[in-house]
């Protein structure tokens, strides 16, 4: 619904607008003779060969300026900033027996920040090639500035971040995207961070680091395997376009799944219907956390080695130590924990076109580390394969796994945050299903437009980090 004419909240309206078909047009643009495609490759291939970059796992007792501190057993830095793992105690309505895990602890809130800029007319984002302790593959495109509350203040005695200044209280700064997100609620508690995106209108000094990328370009690198990094979707999934003016149909893209982005079909719910559902559950649910010593992990089937901490049945996550040595980064080497999941998992999200638009089936999810009980997540979230003879798997997880290849837009196996989990991988899939799947929907379930979601991410604590890679790979598949 529009605002009320004259009003600020039109003028926001008219601004977001715009904005959104800027978006729209630079993710029309696959090519761009600032950073020609056919040049990212071996940006990238050259960039890893000339800068050393190199992570060994160690045993505890080689951390350096990291312990398991007294009496609790945490494991923190010595000057009690970055983050620590401690002990969590859950328990809820539907699982009354209490639980202990060890848990992230990272209450500063980090950074994700991507610059943008016009060249030739058309809206480019400025991507970093950086190396995390944890990648898979060494270095991943990766936001303008990644950082730490503990990064801005120089807590590592290291380089300071470049670009951080174009973020924090810059005045004149124009703001395309700001939005404090979550992230994994099952291994961290109540980690957040700020994602933005500010737009310049002046050059910045080149760095071997980094290149101006359209956001077509970018989606089409979102199509392979480990290579555009977690922050960098979570960010990008949060661009305005849920209210931006459609081209037509000789732009290549499909008029009715344009209109799924750009809202301007009528949705199978209205967005109170939906924020209306993650609200029952946040009503009705009970979740018990408790913060409670690293030490209390090993009365619940934990086990501490001299190199890891994990749970006797061999599933879930481990925390070990690596060590790390990096020519480029703020420091050039330092040692640290990571959380390193036990197997691969499977985001998996279902759309099926209704009323003439795409809708994402969405769930409400509750994990042990959520800030507000409950966010929006992917139609299946699995962080392992389901065993069987577990009893009835999750709702569309069959349904999921037997789609037709013809039904699937979106397949790749993407890492998540290197920074703080050691070859995390998960496979993430988007399915469209036809009208043999029901519109009706189990409860904690519902259909909402990309559109609508993109309206919830200009807030907080609605859509997961899983769901929001997803909304960024599903707009890279249509």
């Amino acid at each position: 619904m529009r605002p009320e004419p004259g009003s600020v909240a039109e003028a926001d309206y008219a601004d977001r607008l715009q904005t959104a078909e800027r978006v729209r047009r630079s993710a029309d643009v696959l090519d761009s003779r600032v950073t020609p495609m056919a040049e990212v490759t071996g940006w990238l291939v050259e960039y890893q060969r000339a800068h050393h970059f190199r992570t060994e796992p160690i045993p505890f007792h080689d951390l350096q300026r990291w312990s398991f501190e007294d009496g609790t057993g945490n494991l923190r830095h010595e000057t009690g900033r970055f983050f620590s793992v401690e002990g969590l105690r859950t328990s809820s309505d539907l699982d009354p027996v209490d639980r202990i895990q060890p848990i992230i602890v990272q209450p500063e809130v980090g950074l994700l920040g991507i610059l943008a800029r016009e060249f030739d007319g058309v809206l480019h984002f400025l991507m970093q090639a950086k190396p995390e302790p944890g990648n898979v593959n060494g270095l991943q495109l990766s936001p303008t500035v990644q950082a730490t509350r503990s990064n801005f203040d120089e807590v590592h005695r290291g380089r300071s971040t470049p670009f951080l200044d174009r973020f924090i209280q810059r005045p004149g700064r124009r703001v395309l995207v700001d939005a404090i997100q979550s992230e994994q609620a099952d291994w961290f508690l109540h980690k957040r961070n700020r994602n933005m995106v500010v737009e310049i209108d002046s050059g910045v000094a080149e760095h071997c680091s980094f290149r101006w990328l359209t956001l077509g370009q970018i989606r089409r690198l979102l199509l392979r395997d480990d290579l555009v990094n977690m922050d960098t979707r979570s960010v990008l999934a949060c661009l305005p376009t849920a209210h931006g003016a459609p081209g037509g149909d000789d732009d290549g893209f499909p008029a009715a799944l344009r209109r799924s982005f750009y809202g301007e079909t009528e949705p199978l719910h209205e967005l109170n219907a939906i924020t209306g559902c993650l609200t029952d559950v946040q009503a009705l649910r009970v979740l018990r956390q408790q913060s409670v010593p690293l030490n209390q992990v090993y009365e619940d089937g934990w086990q501490r080695t001299g190199a890891t901490i994990r749970h006797r049945s061999g599933e879930g996550f481990e925390i070990m130590a690596v060590e790390v040595t990096a020519e480029q980064r703020e420091v050039a080497s330092w040692t640290q924990p990571l959380l390193r999941p036990c197997s691969q998992g499977l985001m998996a999200l279902v759309v099926r076109r209704i009323n003439g638009a795409l809708h994402a089936l969405v769930a409400a999810r509750s994990d042990v580390g959520t800030l507000n009980f409950a966010e929006f997540g992917p139609t299946v979230q699995l962080r392992s394969a389901w065993p069987r003879g577990k009893g009835n798997p999750p709702p569309y997880l069959e349904y999921v796994q037997s789609a037709a290849p013809g039904r699937v837009r979106y397949d790749a196996v993407l890492s998540e945050e290197g920074g703080r989990f050691y070859h995390a991988r998960n496979r993430y899939t988007v399915v469209e299903a036809g009208p043999e799947l029901p519109v009706d929907c189990p409860p904690g379930f519902r259909w909402a437009t990309l559109g609508q979601l993109t309206e919830l991410l200009a807030h907080g604590n609605y859509l997961n980090v899983e769901l929001r890679t997803l909304i960024a790979c599903a707009h890279a598949s249509y």
